[in-house]
């Protein structure tokens, strides 16, 4: 993250604002500018585990990875600089978790991209002080307002939840697929057989596919991964609903696994925020070999557009579309043993 976005940009017009002041980082954080904006104190709140890992490496335990805030790393900031995500149910979740900790009288910057929905923060914010717009540049809007009362924040209140087969599936907000199975989730779920043994959920979202893998085949041992502290918690939620077990452990890809698996699954994104981004899953895919085993398989699913059959040809030497529609395929690769160079000479010599 050593680019700055737009927002960061923005707010960099305003840097004599902060140095005197305790300022907290919070929302969707795309770059490392809270590394290098100069200020009296800096504190960042994460909720995307990859974005706390780059910012952590400088900041240390000024930077923490959680759901909600932690009144320990609120007390005595004065400031709160605010990304707007591109959830307007997920900006105010977040934003109403921090208001209900930070002090009467903190001061907001809340800047985003005019496409996210930033213009949002006018209603949302109303309730709690005067809110006005101070900058616009970059396609990006600044909004000011100092806080008149304390927030008042109640996390059961958030969660929702939908039925799959009648099997019920928790969610919060942020989380892919709130409201409902996916369309790219439907169709990997369709052609997904013989599965057995021990199974990884890359981006596991609320849990859906692992969930509905576990109610169908008996014995199957579970681990499910996500950067989204949103998603953790839901996955969670939706394992206890169903009476399941597994890790739910935060790892960005394969950052924090461990071992090898029989098969590991995913509808990896590829947006980070509101920009597009195949990182994460070339790096799945790339990364896939060292953790599964001999036999093991990679099946995920993708908008059709996107260039991943050739980097499974790379990675796996093959792969197979197992099904597609005018949108999504869903790609199978199979770990197989490497030859041996003896034994690729003996098949030359026989061509």
């Amino acid at each position: 993250m050593s680019v700055l976005c737009p927002a960061s940009e923005v707010i960099l017009r305003h840097t004599d604002e902060f140095t005197q002041r305790r300022v907290l980082f919070a929302g969707d954080l795309q770059d490392d500018l809270a590394c290098q904006l100069e200020a009296q104190d800096i504190r960042v709140h994460c909720t995307q585990y990859h974005h706390w890992r780059q910012l952590s490496r400088t900041l240390g335990d000024k930077a923490q990875f959680n759901l909600l805030p932690q009144p320990e790393l609120t007390a005595g900031c004065d400031t709160l600089i605010f990304y707007w995500p591109k959830s307007k149910q997920e900006a105010q979740f977040q934003l109403q978790s921090l208001l209900s900790l930070l002090p009467v009288g903190t001061e907001l910057f809340i800047v985003g991209e005019n496409r996210s929905g930033v213009r949002s923060a006018e209603t949302l914010l109303a309730e709690f002080g005067a809110i006005a717009k101070i900058d616009s540049a970059r396609r990006c809007s600044l909004y000011h307002f100092r806080s008149e009362r304390q927030a008042q924040f109640d996390l059961t209140k958030w969660w929702d939840e939908y039925t799959l087969d009648d099997l019920p599936i928790k969610t919060l907000p942020g989380v892919f697929s709130r409201d409902g199975l996916d369309v790219g989730s439907q169709l990997l779920l369709s052609v997904l057989d013989n599965v057995k043994g021990k199974v990884l959920d890359v981006g596991c979202g609320a849990g859906v596919l692992s969930m509905i893998l576990a109610k169908s085949v008996d014995g199957l041992e579970l681990t499910l991964s996500d950067v989204s502290a949103a998603a953790l918690e839901s996955s969670k939620a939706t394992l206890a609903a169903n009476d399941l077990s597994g890790k739910v452990i935060a790892s960005d890809v394969f950052s924090d696994i461990e071992g090898r698996f029989d098969f590991i699954i995913s509808n990896p994104p590829f947006h980070d925020g509101l920009q597009t981004n195949l990182s994460a899953a070339e790096s799945l895919i790339r990364g896939a070999t060292k953790h599964l085993q001999l036999g093991g398989r990679l099946c995920i699913v993708a908008n059709a557009f996107l260039p991943y059959p050739d980097i499974l040809d790379a990675t796996f030497g093959s792969h197979e579309v197992l099904a597609q529609t005018g949108r999504f395929k869903v790609y199978q690769s199979v770990m197989a043993r490497p030859s041996s160079p003896a034994k690729d000479k003996k098949a030359k010599g026989r061509r």
